[in-house]
């Protein structure tokens, strides 16, 4: 992580860290930036979701992009992070630029930037621009025809739309009821034409953004009202986005959340049987349930770890030739269609194969019960960001995770990282009895937060 850029993007609180003067800097910098890698005027694709802090930055971003020389073109309204992926590869742009803080509640906000191909830019590049925004005093201003042109966009997101419903094979026979939760994010503008196409009975829920209520009690990290939506029996299975709909989680018949890690199987599992599974292989990030590793090894399938965070799971999967990854969280990348996680796409993927499987007579939790999740335990402790990294390296926590990790032996294991987008330290404590796992994680928690009052001279 660098001084600006975490593990997906620049992110804070909107107006507080993520100011329009940062944002503007952003822009320039990259605008500039690119321009030199390029030697010439880049062409610059910038998208956002319904926040209401989302106009704000975009003005600003585009200012700053304009202001070092290139152009841009705006996709109007709110958009799905993943359309801004396919979107810049698809028609020819130097970049893109996804005003966005994914899950994170509407106060907060984010820059994610794109390569020409669709990926998130590499370290090194981030590293530039970080050198140029502190730096952007020094940029030189554009004046005359040299100052960059804007346009908006009511059309491009149409090819993103046609992209995914041509994924979809749910065509004639079984039509599946879906309960669809969009977190009053970017799906709520896309949803309804995408599984419009789908051949399914569908209801929308929590699509009515108003700026401040995207991702607030509803969306992927807050299933419980689709789970109570499902127990009415109304629903073959339900699924779950966030705020920038790269992330899906569904539910099954019986009010039961599926996570990241029972989707990846289901998925890997029909595209092995279909020849489609390349190299044998997923990649997944190292918080992957134990139950995911022992279902690849009982399948003959290759598990490919990687540290937290999509990019470094689209990493992987490029380096070796995998065509799925992903994470717990939901964030599921499908190589043969896309560079980054899409919650929409998924989402269409698992109606493929629900269609098929009912057709037998399967309900969505037999085919999602193949995976044994063993019990985890997820603890954050808030941490300034700059004292994230001490604090874990400290020999008492350090000497508290090393014991805590003997204990568990080979049937469990604890993971202590520092959040890439919040002052959070994440504990995940992961064994076969729920009680004893939850002790061991608030142990942990416990060990940090002295460190912490030593700190504080108590």
């Amino acid at each position: 992580m660098g001084k600006y850029f975490g593990t997906d993007g620049v992110r804070g609180k909107a107006n507080e860290y993520l100011t329009a003067e940062l944002a503007y800097r952003i822009g320039l910098a990259a605008s500039d930036v690119l321009a030199k890698n390029i030697s010439r005027k880049p062409k610059i694709l910038v998208g956002k979701d319904t926040r209401i802090s989302g106009d704000m930055l975009e003005f600003a971003i585009v200012s700053g992009v304009c202001a070092a020389g290139g152009d841009v073109s705006v996709l109007r309204g709110a958009v799905p992070a993943p359309a801004v992926a396919f979107l810049v590869k698809e028609c020819g742009y130097d970049a893109g630029m996804m005003i966005s803080a994914s899950h994170n509640q509407a106060f907060d906000n984010g820059i994610k930037i794109f390569n020409s191909l669709g990926l998130k830019i590499s370290d090194a590049l981030e590293e530039k621009i970080e050198r140029a925004i502190d730096g952007y005093a020094d940029i030189e201003l554009k004046t005359g025809e040299s100052i960059g042109t804007v346009k908006r966009d009511d059309l491009l997101i149409d090819a993103y739309i046609g992209h995914i419903s041509q994924i979809n094979d749910n065509r004639g026979g079984l039509r599946p009821r879906v309960a669809i939760d969009c977190a009053n994010g970017a799906a709520s503008l896309t949803a309804e034409r995408i599984f419009g196409n789908a051949n399914i009975s569908f209801e929308l829920m929590n699509d009515r953004p108003d700026g401040l209520n995207i991702n607030r009690n509803c969306g992927s990290t807050h299933l419980e009202q689709l789970m109570e939506s499902m127990k009415t029996g109304k629903y073959d299975i339900g699924f779950a986005f966030d705020g920038d709909a790269d992330r899906c989680l569904a539910v099954d018949e019986a009010g039961n959340a599926i996570d990241g890690d029972r989707i990846i199987c289901v998925l890997a599992d029909a595209m092995k049987q279909e020849c489609r599974l390349k190299n044998n292989s997923v990649a997944v990030t190292k918080l992957s349930n134990l139950g995911l590793h022992k279902f690849c090894d009982g399948r003959g399938i290759k598990v490919e770890q990687t540290d937290v965070g999509d990019r470094y799971v689209v990493e992987r999967m490029l380096e070796k030739g995998i065509s799925i990854g992903g994470e717990q969280s939901g964030h599921i990348i499908f190589s043969e269609y896309a560079t980054t996680g899409d919650g929409q796409m998924t989402a269409v993927l698992i109606l493929n194969i629900l269609k098929k499987q009912m057709e037998s007579g399967k309900k969505a939790s037999e085919i999602f019960g193949i995976m044994k999740n063993y019990p985890q335990v997820s603890l954050n402790v808030k941490v300034g960001s700059d004292r994230k990294k001490e604090i874990m390296a400290s020999r008492p926590v350090m000497e508290a995770a090393e014991k805590i990790k003997a204990l568990l032996g080979g049937n469990g294991r604890v993971v202590l990282r520092p959040s890439g987008t919040e002052p959070l330290i994440r504990i995940m404590a992961e064994g076969e009895s729920l009680d004893a796992i939850t002790a061991y994680a608030k142990e942990i928690e416990g060990v940090i937060l002295d460190e912490l009052k030593k700190d504080m001279g108590d």
